[in-house]
């Protein structure tokens, strides 16, 4: 077992952040892998922001919501780490991935805009 980690970028308030959280635990859980660390970046290392790096999930969030305010929403960086085999890793991004997008490749609107870092 190593420690890996999950990267996410949403475009999220805290009800979004935390719903993305509960989809991340569930996957953990069901696949008998363990958190080790969770973390939530504005900024990361090298001094480029999540707001110039995700700049594109607030572009997303205007168009599929015209005339609406973003509200608390910002631009972050999700990194989960876990210790799991590779094989269980790539099972949960999966299963984390199908949460965030359930309605898979037809045209919808996502709750929290998203992309895998």
């Amino acid at each position: 077992m190593r420690t890996r980690t999950l990267r996410f970028g949403l475009y999220a308030d805290p009800e979004g952040l935390a719903w993305v959280d509960a989809l991340v635990d569930g996957a953990v859980r069901a696949r008998g892998a363990r958190i080790t660390g969770r973390t939530v970046l504005r900024a990361l290392p090298g001094g480029m922001t999540t707001a110039d790096l995700y700049d594109h999930l607030v572009e997303q969030w205007a168009w599929e919501h015209p005339g609406h305010d973003g509200g608390a929403r910002e631009p972050v960086e999700l990194r989960v780490r876990l210790v799991c085999s590779l094989r269980t890793w790539r099972a949960i991004r999966k299963a984390v991935l199908r949460g965030l997008c359930p309605e898979g490749s037809a045209p919808h609107t996502c709750r929290v805009p998203w992309c895998t870092a």
